[in-house]
């Protein structure tokens, strides 16, 4: 399994990022497609998804609530991802994946996450609101945060829970994108000039680096708004009553 953490942000190493939220390892693809009827998969996958959403609906044990809302960390991805990681984002399967792996992530890169979050939204506006952000968040109120949106899910309105993470990662693909116009510009203005060969190429790998950078966080900044696209939808269709 691939970490989840490589399906939004950039990593600090400038590692590439797969355009989903994460991807089941090939041969874990083929150990559950081992005589299993695709149309069964699909049918567990739905079945699983609204029933632990219903149970969890109709419980008044917080205990219950939280074993939920910490699934992927006590008991690992697979569990969830072995079922619902190749649902159809308009699925309610498809868009509980998503919302566990929008937790994950947020509670693995939550430093990172608050800077952006700063930067992409350094005066509050309805964003802040919906997703339920201060304006100048630290580490520890994105990881609360994360805890929210997903125990939202569970115990309030589903649809106002996906507007949430909506909202939210509307704000970080708009940190990221500041972020690499920033890297842009630094790499536009003028800067001493080594002379001899040696000097030219460490400016040439610089600049290199510096583009290879930015593209790489426009490419994530684009994973995230298709990401937010897929939770608005999901909110549309939970209202209609066409979210299955």
């Amino acid at each position: 399994m691939r970490s989840s953490r490589s399906g939004f942000l950039a990593s600090p190493s400038g590692s590439s990022r797969p355009a989903r939220p994460a991807q089941l390892d090939p041969a874990i693809l083929d150990h559950l497609g081992g005589g299993l009827d695709p149309e069964k998969i699909s049918e567990m996958s739905h079945a699983s998804a609204a029933a632990l959403l219903d149970r969890v609906h109709h419980t008044e044990d917080p205990q219950v609530v939280q074993r939920v809302i910490t699934l992927v960390d006590t008991e690992g991805v697979d569990i969830i991802a072995q079922l619902w990681s190749d649902a159809e984002p308009d699925s309610l399967p498809g868009i509980m994946w998503r919302l566990y792996m929008l937790r994950t992530w947020m509670q693995r890169n939550r430093e990172q996450i608050a800077r952006l979050w700063r930067l992409g939204e350094p005066v509050a506006t309805s964003a802040s609101a919906i997703a339920g952000v201060d304006e100048t968040p630290d580490a520890a109120d994105i990881a609360r945060t994360a805890d929210s949106i997903l125990s939202g899910a569970f115990t309030g309105d589903f649809a106002v829970a996906l507007d949430r993470a909506g909202a939210f990662t509307d704000v970080i693909a708009a940190g990221l994108r500041l972020q690499a116009k920033r890297i842009t510009a630094a790499g536009k203005e003028p800067a001493p000039q080594p002379s001899g060969e040696n000097g030219d190429s460490g400016v040439r790998k610089a600049r290199h680096d510096a583009q290879t950078r930015t593209a790489r966080l426009m490419h994530t900044a684009a994973n995230l708004l298709t990401t937010s696209r897929d939770f608005r939808e999901g909110a549309h269709l939970w209202r209609r009553g066409r979210l299955e």
